[in-house]
């Protein structure tokens, strides 16, 4: 039968399915060496995989097939043929509430919720633990946020393609995850010439632009973003002042030449780069630079984000947790020392462990007399969204 196709298709994914590359590298390498699948076979051993790594560590003494079955049940919200095929009491319940479907787990099976993210006694105060861990089991948002100008365009074009949205502000956009945009706005493979050339947004989850809200930069300041990844925050400090200087940095330098493209076409071309690492005393190449705004968007352990990548949940062990505060702390020490008396430090993670977070700001405060002015946990839990931290510190004045 098909769901025994599909139950032979998981397990053969597990089997192969490499415990340190992320799910998004190793399916698209997967299915390309499996011609064979079609669309709807591809689909749906990509939701069970991901179903699977959702349940994190709970269950571990389960048989796999017997743990992806408790998954899929927990993540679906109405009986499919795949259940109904192997768990008829599951399939009967899958319209229930997900409180009522743990509930039922809870009592059927060793499933303890707890377990689903054994770090809990880690992670950073005035997290909601139950809410916390029930969140992944809902897939989180795709979220855009909108080139000042396009906002109208945007909508019309999602508008015109039938495709769901809920506005969130007048320039933040959530769609259902897994939307193609590219479909909506690039014509025969090339970029909409009404959008400017450009594409008029930018994928960007709803946590990460409200770390925005901390930024207050002041017009003609010189700023530095000193993790720049993806250009994100640099983007979105951008969004807030156009006439801004702007340093970015990053350890690698693949990263660093993909920023010209998203840059310029957020109309951004008063910045400059180079290629550091942090971790090392950059004063060989920064001696003359100093900063009206720093933005330090820490190496992390992105736990934050796992509701996205739940394989990373079986992969983690909290010993790590004091290796990456290890790597915050020494580039924090780097960094501060370019920050100008009376300016802020943007301190920001997508971790939601107390040591990446409070401990860190502590160590602000403490070593290098900061002054902090306020911090806050980005609750994406709560919007199926990524949790993030943000907290600004003041350099004190001479």
């Amino acid at each position: 039968m098909r769901e025994e196709q599909q139950l032979k298709t998981f397990h053969k994914l597990l089997a192969e399915y490499p415990a340190n590359m992320p799910l998004t590298k190793f399916l698209p390498g997967y299915f390309k060496k499996n011609k064979q699948m079609g669309s709807t076979d591809r689909r749906i051993a990509s939701r069970l995989i991901y179903n699977y790594f959702r349940l994190g560590k709970a269950m571990e003494s389960s048989e796999s097939a017997e743990r992806l079955f408790a998954a899929e049940f927990l993540c679906s919200t109405e009986p499919n043929p795949f259940l109904a095929h192997f768990r008829e009491d599951y399939n009967e319940r899958a319209s229930l509430s997900l409180d009522a479907k743990i509930d039922y787990l809870t009592k059927k099976e060793s499933f303890r919720l707890k377990d689903v993210f054994p770090f809990v006694d880690k992670i950073s105060e005035g997290i909601d633990q139950e809410q916390f861990l029930r969140s992944f089991f809902k897939q989180p948002d795709l979220y855009i946020r909108i080139h000042p100008g396009k906002e109208s365009f945007v909508k019309a074009k999602l508008e015109n393609a039938a495709i769901n949205f809920t506005i969130i502000s007048e320039t933040t956009i959530s769609l259902p995850n897994g939307t193609k945009l590219e479909q909506v706005f690039l014509d025969g493979g090339k970029l909409n010439k009404i959008a400017g050339n450009y594409l008029p947004y930018e994928v960007q989850d709803l946590s990460s632009q409200e770390t925005g809200n901390f930024f207050q930069p002041n017009r003609y300041e010189s700023w530095w973003d000193a993790c720049a990844a993806s250009g994100g925050k640099s983007l979105l400090l951008f969004s807030l002042e156009k006439h801004l200087k702007l340093l970015v940095t990053d350890i690698r330098e693949s990263v660093l030449n993909n920023l010209d493209e998203r840059f310029i076409g957020a109309g951004f071309t008063t910045y400059k780069k180079k290629v550091l690492d942090l971790t090392l005393n950059p004063d060989p190449f920064m001696h003359h630079y100093e900063f009206d705004g720093i933005i330090l968007d820490a190496p992390c352990s992105g736990s934050g984000t796992w509701g996205r990548t739940p394989e990373m949940i079986s992969q983690f062990e909290d010993f790590k947790i004091k290796s990456f505060q290890n790597l915050q702390r020494s580039i924090v020490a780097n960094v501060v020392k370019y920050l100008k008396p009376g300016k802020p430090l943007i301190y920001i993670t997508c971790s939601v462990f107390k040591a990446e977070n409070e401990e860190i700001v502590s160590i602000l405060e403490k070593d290098y007399g900061l002054i902090l002015e306020s911090a806050k946990i980005l609750k994406g839990y709560e919007h199926r969204a990524d949790t993030m931290f943000v907290a600004r510190l003041i350099k004190p004045e001479a």
